[in-house]
Formats: structure tokens, C-alpha cells, sequence
């Protein structure tokens, strides 16, 4: 296709090109054009492009400059040089096409590839190359795709598309509008719709309030539901719903509306996730709770864009009760995993992006965390299969593993998106820092392994915490009851070991 590309796209491509044969990853943010970056890859043979959900099936089309054929439900491709196609789909009609079929096959969402949805179609086709797109963050507790890619060979992500004036800066905000989801089944890595909307109902007044109370300019609301839109509107003065069943003229009509002001807020369920150019949006309410990284990051997207008198995009997370369940916030775009923060404080997560995972690593460093750290860590580590070597690791929010020694701090970074970390000034395999890690603490600090031994300090942190160490804990820790505290769980505070 014949376009303008930015630097960095035309980059992207030179970097494919020069990698050649094999499997390699592109990390690209939303908002950066990963489409437009692979529907300009140079052809040499058919392309197969996989989509993990069906809207992003056809939504690749317009780039093209070529027959598109299209394999999913009751279509199917005839011959087309580029075949886009469901990955259920795919699965199910693999067989209708010979396994050298495809030069290239580009996996969009690609972080969803390490499925066996995906791995039966890697081990049924051969082509030349198999380049994986994703738009989340490195997050070390997520799947690893080092059993289907080779290399990263390119990678920009959210924070260099703000600081190179691509994407527009984020000043993030919550509101509790008191829903439950604790008790809500997940279907496909998400919330089950239905009973997504039952859990959401009666939540439409907190959420305009949260709009009168917190919206910038044009605001852009997703809901859970048309119902719940309508709902929304009728409490919002000016506002409009956009439906999967709104007419494209007056769509476009609304989008226009709100981009010269005349409409405050459009609410919608599901139709601007993807594709929509709106400038304009000074405003986005989360208010359809997601575990999607992938649909929150599609969501967010919508306000991501440059404007003229647009200082930063006003994000507000409508957050409840989840339970045990993960739900997708601001802190999500960084890759930040809430876990390790009480929910009490993750109230206290405002501000702008960037200064998130210093404001999360602050919010966790607190006697909850500290009690709660050694579940959190082996639970990471049987998810990746990790051997930890029973040190007594401290999992930060943003991935990292520390250990805090006499006089020292030992740290290993949050893993890529292949199970690798820069320890040591090389990239090395996590597994790798973990057993060189484990080594050196067996060779220079033999006589401290009370404190870095899980099951040595287990025996010696047993007892209860010494006077000096509740004295210390109550100090940093205001208003917390440590009188049931062990000695290990004091003394998981970096500044009481310090202190030795």
C-alpha cells in the first residue's frame, strides 16, 4: 500500500525484513499504527493475518491495496493474496490449505499466542516468517512467548510514543461506583457478558456522577451494555449513545458533534474499541470492567490521539469489589500488577501515568504486602515454572524481584515478553538470574541466609516480632495492629534490615 509512513513504522519494517526467515515479535503501542506498519510489508508470497476477536478480523482491510479474503463463520477466502482470518476459524479449516500455503503469517494480539488454538496452527503451516504483533507491556508474570518467538526485533512502546510526541499524556483517576464482580464467571479470558451486565446494573447514577464531577471536554464513555448506555445518557445533559445498530451516516454525525462540541459525551458499548479517529477526546470512563490487557488498551486508545489545545487525556477507571480477579486500570498500560498493593490503598493510584510505579512500589512496601509476599512470589513462579531456589524474593508491582541484604539491595528487572531480563549487563533468560542470583547469595552472604532463605527465615521468623521490630513497624506503618506480626514478617521491611 502506498502511504505516508512515520520513521518509526518504516523502521518496524526495515527491522522485519532484516531479521529474514524464523519467528520474531514486534511490541508496538496502541495508537502507534502496528496495521498500517504490517499492511505495508513488502509481499512475496500470500499472508495469513491472525486475529484473536472477530471485529479485528475485517478491521485491517482499508490498509490493504489488494483482494482481502476473509475466513470466518460462514465466509471463506478464494485465493486472495492476503487472507485474514478468526483464529477459532482457523483452527477448524486449517486442512483447506496446503502447510507451505502462506510466505508470512502476521499474528496480531500476539501475546495471546502462547494458546494451543495458536500452537496448532504455528505447527501446521511453514512459512517464511511468523511476526507476532502485541500492543501490551513487558509484564513478568504474564505468558511467556518463548516457545513460539525468537527475538524481539523491534519495539516502541506506550512511554516512547508520549515522550516522542506521538501519543498524548495520561493523568489517571478513579471512582469507586460500587459494583460487586467478585462473584461475575469469566468466558474467554473475560467477564461473562451476561452476568457482567447484571453485576453492572444500577451503577448508571455513579457513573454520571463521575462525569460531572471529573470529565475534561469531549468524553467518551464505554458501558457494559446498550441498556446501560441509554441509562448513562439520560443522566448526562447533551449526551448521545453509539450502538453496533446506529446507522454509519449518524454515527459519523455524533463523532462530528462531538469533535466541534456540540455533543459533551457519547456513550457506547464496544463500537469505538477499535479503529475510531477522534482527536478530540479529552475524557475516557472505563466503565466496562475488563481482564482484557488488549480491550482496556483498545479502550484507552480512543483519547490517545494529538488535538490542538489538548494538554493530556483524562482517564477515569470506574473500579468495585472484584475479589481474587484481576481487573485492568491505569496501572494496566505499564504492565503494573496490583497484587502486591492492598486494595484499601490501590484507591490512592492517581496521577499522572508515568508516576504510577513509583506511587504502586510505595503503596506496597506495607506490613499486608510483606505478609502476603512469599504466596505471591511461589504463585508467579509455578505460573512460569520458575525455580526460585527458595529465596526469599520481594515482587515490586512492576515485575521486579528484590531482596534486600545487609548494606545491599539485590535486583533483577521484570522479564520481555520471552522470559528474558538485562541482569548483570546481559540479556539472560529470568531462570538464569535466578540460579546466578541464588549463587552469589550462597557464596557471600552464607551467614545471612536466615534472611534471604524462605524456609531458614520460616524457622527463625516463627516467632513472634521482637518489641524493637513492632516499635519500628508501628512507626512506619501508622495505624497498623502488628501485634500478631512474626519476626519474618517484620523483618520483610527493607529499612528493619538495613537497621540488621
Amino acid at each position: 500500500m502506498n502511504m505516508h509512513l512515520r520513521e518509526y513504522q518504516q523502521e518496524c519494517i526495515d527491522s522485519i525484513i532484516h531479521a529474514g526467515p524464523g519467528a520474531w515479535l514486534v511490541v508496538m503501542a496502541t495508537g502507534l499504527g502496528k496495521t498500517v506498519t504490517f499492511a505495508n510489508l513488502p509481499r512475496t508470497g500470500r499472508t495469513l493475518i491472525l486475529s484473536h476477536r472477530r471485529e479485528l478480523v475485517t478491521q485491517p482491510r482499508k490498509y490493504f491495496d489488494c483482494d482481502y479474503g476473509i475466513e470466518l463463520g460462514t465466509q471463506h477466502s478464494h485465493g486472495e493474496p492476503v487472507v485474514s482470518a478468526s483464529v477459532q476459524t482457523m483452527t477448524h479449516r486449517m486442512n483447506n490449505f496446503a502447510p507451505d500455503e502462506f510466505d508470512r503469517i502476521i499474528c496480531d494480539e500476539a501475546h495471546h499466542s502462547g494458546a494451543k488454538t495458536y500452537h496448532d496452527i504455528f505447527n501446521y503451516f511453514q512459512p517464511r516468517q511468523l511476526i507476532g504483533f502485541t500492543a501490551t507491556p513487558n509484564r513478568s508474570d504474564s505468558v511467556r512467548l518463548d516457545d513460539v518467538f525468537q527475538d524481539i526485533v523491534f519495539e516502541r512502546d506506550l512511554k516512547w510514543g508520549i515522550q516522542n510526541g506521538y501519543l498524548s499524556d495520561i493523568y489517571c483517576r478513579r471512582v469507586n461506583i460500587g459494583y460487586d464482580l467478585s462473584h461475575v464467571k469469566t468466558s474467554g479470558g473475560d467477564y461473562a457478558p451476561g452476568e457482567l451486565e447484571e453485576a453492572m446494573d444500577g451503577t448508571a447514577d455513579a457513573i454520571a456522577q463521575a462525569y460531572k464531577d471529573m470529565a475534561i471536554g469531549a468524553t467518551l464513555v464505554f458501558a457494559v451494555s446498550v441498556k446501560q448506555s441509554e441509562e448513562i445518557a439520560k443522566r448526562i445533559s447533551g449526551a448521545a449513545v453509539v450502538s453496533g445498530k446506529t446507522p454509519p451516516k449518524e454515527r459519523q454525525a455524533l463523532i462530528n458533534g462531538l469533535a466541534d462540541g456540540s455533543i459533551p459525551c457519547l456513550v457506547n458499548c464496544m463500537v469505538f474499541t477499535e479503529g475510531t479517529d477522534i482527536p478530540r477526546v479529552e475524557t475516557v470512563i472505563i466503565a466496562r470492567p475488563t481482564q482484557s490487557d488488549s480491550l482496556y488498551t483498545q479502550m484507552v486508545g480512543r483519547g490517545l490521539r494529538l488535538a490542538p489545545g489538548k494538554d493530556k487525556l483524562n482517564l477515569i477507571d470506574c473500579v468495585g469489589v472484584t475479589g481474587s480477579r484481576s481487573l485492568c486500570t491505569a496501572p494496566s498500560l505499564l504492565g503494573i500488577d496490583l497484587s502486591p498493593v492492598p486494595e484499601k490503598k490501590q484507591q490512592e493510584l492517581e496521577g499522572l501515568l508515568f508516576d504510577l510505579p513509583d506511587k504502586a512500589s510505595e503503596l506496597s512496601d506495607c506490613p499486608e504486602s510483606w505478609i502476603r509476599n512469599v504466596e505471591i512470589v511461589d504463585l508467579w513462579a509455578k505460573a512460569q515454572s520458575y525455580n526460585t531456589h527458595g529465596v526469599n524474593w520481594f515482587k515490586q508491582p512492576d515485575g521486579r524481584m528484590t531482596l534486600s541484604l545487609p548494606h545491599k539491595r539485590l535486583t533483577i528487572p521484570p522479564a520481555d515478553k520471552l522470559g528474558r531480563c538485562n541482569f548483570g549487563g546481559r540479556i539472560v533468560t529470568m531462570q538464569y538470574a535466578l540460579d546466578n542470583a541464588y549463587k552469589m547469595l550462597c557464596r557471600d552472604y552464607a551467614k545471612e541466609k536466615y534472611i534471604w532463605d524462605v524456609s531458614a527465615a520460616k524457622r527463625w521468623g516463627a516467632q513472634p516480632a521482637s518489641e524493637k521490630q513492632m516499635r519500628l513497624v508501628s512507626r512506619m506503618c501508622k495505624g497498623f495492629d502488628c501485634t500478631e506480626l512474626t519476626k519474618l514478617e517484620a523483618d520483610s521491611c527493607e529499612e528493619l534490615r538495613l537497621a540488621g
